[in-house]
């Protein structure tokens, strides 16, 4: 297991030097990707890679001169497998795959989601099962390091032969076509052989099997699942600190997440979210001061339940860390020279696993916003906040307080149970039926991405609306010592709402805070995960 690496600028004598991820063709770490996509580390190709590359390109250049057929060597693609390239054609078949394959449409994707793509590539290029030269991945790296971006249309794959059409358009720009975008420069970028010749860099002549390589694979897939991964470890810490808020604010009771009754359904995440209410908690001037009385009994299911159901979310959360783990270390190209030295068609480019993974993370995340949009929904309610004004408005009538709070999380939790509906179950044939089942895990990938940040914003409508609540139960008693730490973070840049005031720039800010909130939990919380 690899130790834990820390990123961006380390010292060094009088220096200040950016980490590096080594692209060895090994795997890389959810974190590595983030790091490299958000530009905290640098990324270099390992000084063994080209020696172990000439190994599997030996054996398609021996196939070259060979008269058997080898798919995507001296044959078409896809549904054009059969049809055999005559010698002469061979120098065009490569870069005619490239150009066609760039079909995608819509808005283009992120720097960070296209910094992370050129990082994937080349590592699976630098693998060595491709039989193709090192120039590919040391252009790719070249890109990355100067920030020079190709242009990729967010749209038009259906995760079959991985991301084709995206591929594609990373690819184009390799031979001089397509559009980079450098530092500076607009979405759509410009011309790649006019960015490329500002930074001295030639177009490549794609060799034999290049083209194919260059397309075929699942890492634009691997790149956003990657950072929903990420993003989601935030949220479902995030969740556990906005409960427990809540739990303050209600006049809750910590009665449920006792180990003794968490210990006897031990399901791991269960675990973890209980253990986290319990030190967020633990020492609550609030809940002594009521924890006799007789409305703590039991409080309802968004309360109660939470280890429950925060606890389920973390598990298909680990379940999909697991999935991207392994794929970020995998070889998704078609065909691939195993050590033998043999060409062997594979299917390993087939997104199912990704499409699964981020369908049910789609699925898990969405249960955190919405039992959080009931927590959220009992404080604004006199009927059910335990003697909470109306909306969280001191002066009510006169002031509506967050009541439009919980119409935006209302908002947001029904959009999540239209993008929770799981692409995965759907295919389509694809290339005259060659590729007649297709995981659509592209679709997958892109409305999780959608999906994290709908539940992040409503994370971030429970913790407002509960900082709130805290301060209007100041004069019974003071929330914990984790919960104070996290309450003085919220409002330093959130004062509390005595007159009403714009709603949507408290829950903006709030959302900003997430990280220094879930930091500051785990600081003042020992054990805090």
């Amino acid at each position: 297991m690899r130790p834990p690496r820390v990123y961006g600028p380390v010292r060094r004598g009088t220096l200040l030097i950016m980490t590096e991820v080594v692209v060895d063709g090994g795997a890389l770490t959810v974190e590595d990707v983030v790091a490299v996509a958000r530009r905290e580390a640098g990324a270099r190709l390992d000084d063994g890679v080209p020696g172990r590359m000439e190994t599997s390109r030996s054996v398609v250049l021996k196939a070259l001169s060979g008269d058997a057929p080898v798919y995507g060597v001296n044959t078409g693609f896809g549904a054009l497998a059969d049809t055999p390239v005559g010698e002469r054609d061979l120098a065009t078949l490569q870069g005619a795959i490239v150009r066609s394959h760039a079909a995608g449409i819509g808005t283009p994707l992120g720097d960070e989601v296209v910094r992370a793509v050129l990082l994937l590539r080349a590592r699976t290029l630098a693998a060595g099962y491709s039989g193709v030269r090192a120039e590919l991945p040391v252009r790719l790296l070249e890109l990355l390091a100067l920030d020079l971006l190709p242009v990729i249309p967010g749209k038009g794959s259906v995760g079959a032969s991985g991301d084709l059409a995206q591929l594609a358009h990373l690819a184009l720009p390799l031979i001089g076509e397509g559009r980079l975008r450098a530092p500076g420069d607009p979405v759509s970028g410009r011309p790649a052989l006019e960015v490329l010749g500002e930074h001295g860099l030639s177009p490549l002549t794609l060799a034999s099997k290049e083209g194919l390589s260059l397309v075929n694979g699942t890492e634009p897939m691997q790149a956003l699942l990657a950072f929903s991964v990420f993003d989601a470890l935030m949220l479902v810490q995030a969740a556990d600190v906005a409960c427990a808020l809540s739990v303050e604010a209600l006049l809750g009771t910590d009665r449920p997440y006792d180990e003794r009754v968490q210990v006897i359904r031990p399901h791991p995440g269960q675990l973890v979210s209980a253990a986290n209410l319990r030190g967020l908690l633990a020492g609550s001037g609030l809940l002594a001061s009521h924890r006799h009385s007789r409305h703590a009994v039991q409080d309802a299911y968004c309360l109660r339940c939470a280890p429950q159901v925060h606890g389920a979310v973390r598990d298909v959360l680990s379940y999909a860390r697991g999935v991207i783990s392994i794929e970020l270390g995998s070889i998704v190209d078609n065909p691939v020279i195993v050590p033998d030295g043999e060409v062997m068609t594979t299917g390993n480019f087939h997104g199912e696993p990704l499409a699964f993974a981020a369908d049910m993370l789609a699925m898990a995340l969405s249960e955190l916003a919405s039992i959080s949009e009931r927590r959220v929904d009992r404080m604004l309610d006199p009927a059910f906040s335990r003697g909470l004004p109306p909306f969280l408005a001191v002066d009510a009538g006169t002031n509506s307080g967050y009541m439009l709070a919980q119409y935006t999380a209302a908002s947001l939790v029904s959009e999540n149970k239209v993008l929770a509906h799981p692409a995965s179950v759907d295919t389509i044939p694809t290339s005259g039926k060659q590729e007649d089942h297709v995981s659509m895990g592209w679709t997958s990938v892109r409305k999780l991405r959608d999906v994290v940040a709908n539940v992040r914003a409503c994370l971030a409508v429970e913790i407002c609306c509960a900082a709130q609540g805290v301060d209007l139960r100041s004069d019974i008693a003071s929330p914990s010592a984790p919960l104070r730490a996290v309450h003085e973070v919220v409002r330093a840049s959130v004062p509390r709402m005595d007159v009403d005031r714009e709603v949507s720039a408290q829950l903006v800010a709030v959302d900003d805070l997430l990280p220094e909130i879930c930091a500051t939990a785990a600081a003042a919380c020992p054990g805090f995960s």
